[in-house]
């Protein structure tokens, strides 16, 4: 491999650029909009671009880590327009599998490959390189590459051709919805009864509830800690796409759907830039309550 590319150097790219980095010895290119994103990364020992098409042109693997469909789309095509015969894309957001199958032909088309690869666990995961990654694509292209994710992620599976990825990260994520909405009335209703929220996470954390979101989100819930591991926003993002991807097979989502419903209430209260934790926020306001641990 000549470079690697990454374009996306947020919340959970900058730790996942730094990662390849340490891991592995290779050069790493890298872009993001905001230049003190690119600042820090340079930092570390990247090396940092103002301009996307320098990564394009450059880097025979290019990972991108973006947040929206468009933004996604947009990108790929700029790659397939700009880079050379042979490039490997590997899309680490979550982004509609109807759109990642379309780019995948467009990609074959111009000579090139691309892999959708979302990941699972956070931020905090992110950062030791711990990340669950879910790969779909061309199972030879992924097997090239495999020693790259691996500096990333703990769990890198292969789960299928173009577009798998991405519906095994919207299966996780609806999901990890139904987590997030069952702990967030759990705990609204135990604060309700007079609970202290930081001691029935001690006293269920290991038992049948249990959960790696339980223990991610319930600390930073209870001490009211809304900075963003990962935004509503965001995973408001996946489950659109799931109730999208399920209209189109007829089937219905009732929990997902009730989950959409309350992140469109902290959307209009401007909360959609907050942790996924903040949808307990809902839960509080119904049950007139604050899941804060007592002094």
């Amino acid at each position: 491999m000549k470079n690697i590319g990454f374009v996306g150097l947020g919340v959970m790219g900058y730790p996942m650029a730094i990662n390849i980095i340490k891991k592995t010895g290779k050069n790493v290119i890298g872009f993001d909009l905001v230049e003190e994103k690119r600042a820090n990364f340079k930092e570390k020992g990247g090396i940092s671009v103002e301009n996307p098409e320098e990564v394009y042109r450059n880097c025979d693997v290019i990972f991108l880590c973006l947040p929206t469909n468009e933004l996604v789309k947009s990108t790929i095509e700029s790659v397939i327009n700009t880079s050379s015969n042979g490039t490997i894309i590997i899309d680490m957001s979550s982004t509609n599998p109807t759109i990642i199958k379309e780019l995948y032909l467009k990609a074959k088309n111009k000579g090139m490959h691309l892999l959708d690869s979302p990941v699972s666990g956070g931020e905090a995961l992110a950062i030791t390189g711990e990340l669950a990654i879910m790969v779909g694509g061309d199972r030879e292209i992924f097997e090239k590459v495999k020693e790259l994710l691996m500096s990333i992620g703990k769990s890198v599976t292969y789960v299928g051709p173009s577009g798998s990825g991405d519906i095994a990260k919207l299966a996780n994520n609806i999901i990890v919805a139904g987590y997030l909405g069952a702990f967030s009335e759990g705990f609204a209703f135990a604060v309700k009864a007079g609970m202290d929220p930081e001691l029935l996470y001690k006293a269920i954390k290991d038992g049948a509830a249990g959960c790696v979101m339980l223990d991610q989100k319930m600390p930073k819930i209870y001490n009211r800690d809304f900075t963003p591991g990962a935004r509503i926003a965001v995973h408001q993002k996946d489950l659109k796409n799931a109730a999208e991807l399920a209209q189109k097979l007829n089937v219905e989502l009732p929990i997902t759907d009730m989950v959409l419903g309350y992140m469109k209430d902290l959307e209009a209260d401007g909360k959609a830039d907050e942790d996924q934790g903040a949808l307990i926020k809902v839960y509080e306001k119904k049950m007139k309550v604050l899941v804060k641990k007592h002094n």
